[in-house]
């Protein structure tokens, strides 16, 4: 085989076919989105509700038939069946041998283990949860088309905020393409920008059409989208698994709606008594410092302030006159130490000694005070009280 020598359409057919024998019957499981009845041949459409894949399933063997209760567009089914490939026309489908339909236990059952699944990855965990913006610039919106939900979060959140700005998506809410939709309109207004908080509406429902909120894709879109999600089904008895992923749950539409915005009149009453307080607390305090500066200016050095330049100069001239009194006692005791020490100087000095009558006898060649008699013809010095005189030793006495 190469394109020189390819094969023929019908021999690449058959081979498909020849494949597709060998894999035998297998279970499969889906939502049955349409049956259509030709003579004993029952045709259906066979959805996945997570993904757009879909495939033709054909009944020749009355299981459709068999089914009890009878089956509807929209029921959830587990099928065993062979895969059929025609060679004509090159399409595939499934060849129906047994059809099981999922109870309502089972579906519990189901949504229980998905519950815990992802309780344990942490999907539920409140750490995780984003916190919903105060004012949001814009809000996206995704709901049924035409829905009542739709109409009570736009009346609620417009009544509690007049200029609230929302990004609408209209989607299908049940039935085999509510999941794709949704998580469509999701992934858009996720990638926008301007929107900072989306809330998926739906106004409550059966068990069954509430099955696409606790679809195993959705969620995980709704834990892994970075934009704030608010869940407002609206069904109280049984709670969607969506509710316990999304960031913050409304029972109802109309929660989501006054949630999710502020209240305009609320908080400007709320402003409007924090600048009542705020005008108290000013006023309040003006008054106090006005009272604690008319009490300033009615003491009485504010009201005559050279009093204080007269306080302070007496005490000056206080200092002066103490400082004064002690320099000239001071003074005093130091002359009378002066004098004493000048008497006493007087006292022990040799002029003293001359005064009373002695006298100091020197050599007159070397100057030396004589302490024994000198030698006759010796020339010698004589200091008295007043003046000197020089004289010559006459003759000396030794006494004893």
């Amino acid at each position: 085989m190469s394109a020189e020598n390819p094969w023929p359409l019908r021999v690449v057919s058959k081979k498909i076919g020849d494949w597709l024998a060998r894999l035998g019957e297998v279970w499969t499981e889906g939502q049955i989105t349409e049956i259509s009845h030709r003579g004993r041949t029952v045709y259906l459409t066979l959805r996945d509700p997570a993904a757009e894949v879909s495939m033709r399933v054909v009944d020749f063997t009355g299981a459709v038939a068999a089914c009890d209760p009878p089956l509807r567009d929209g029921a959830q089914v587990v099928i065993r069946a062979q895969a059929q490939w025609w060679d004509k026309n090159g399409s595939l489908s499934l060849h129906v041998r047994e059809i099981r339909q999922v109870g309502l236990g089972e579906l519990l059952a189901r949504l229980e283990r998905l519950k815990k699944l992802l309780a344990a990855e942490g999907l539920f965990a409140a750490e995780r949860k984003k916190p919903l913006p105060f004012l949001p610039y814009r809000i996206g919106l995704i709901t049924g088309r035409a829905s009542d939900a739709m109409r009570d979060v736009l009346k609620n959140a417009k009544a509690r905020l007049p200029s609230a700005d929302f990004e609408v998506r209209e989607v299908a809410v049940q039935g085999p393409r509510a999941v794709t939709e949704v998580c469509a309109a999701l992934a858009e207004l996720d990638r926008n920008p301007d929107v900072e908080v989306i809330v998926i509406a739906r106004g409550g429902g059966s068990m069954e059409d509430l099955l696409p909120f606790s679809d195993e894709t959705l969620c995980r879109a709704v834990a892994e989208a970075v934009t704030p999600v608010v869940s407002a089904i609206g069904h109280e008895p049984d709670t969607p698994i969506l509710d316990y992923v999304a960031d913050w749950r409304a029972s109802t539409p109309t929660e989501a709606g006054k949630k999710v915005v502020p209240d305009l009149a609320e908080e400007q009453r709320g402003l409007n008594i924090c600048r009542t307080r705020l005008r108290q607390a000013l006023n309040a305090m003006v008054a106090r410092e006005a009272d604690g500066l008319a009490a300033m200016r009615a003491r009485p050095v504010m009201a005559r302030p050279e009093t204080m330049l007269e306080a302070r100069g007496e005490a000056v001239a206080n200092l002066t006159h103490r400082m004064r009194a002690r320099v000239d006692s001071r003074l005093e005791r130091s002359t009378d130490d002066l004098e004493h020490l000048r008497a006493r100087l007087r006292s022990l000095s040799p002029q003293s000694t001359l005064d009373r009558g002695y006298a100091i006898v020197t050599d007159t060649e070397s100057g030396a005070v004589l302490r024994e008699a000198a030698a006759a013809g010796e020339a010698i010095e004589v200091r008295l009280a007043a003046g000197s005189l020089r004289a010559a030793v006459v003759q000396t006495r030794e006494e004893g």
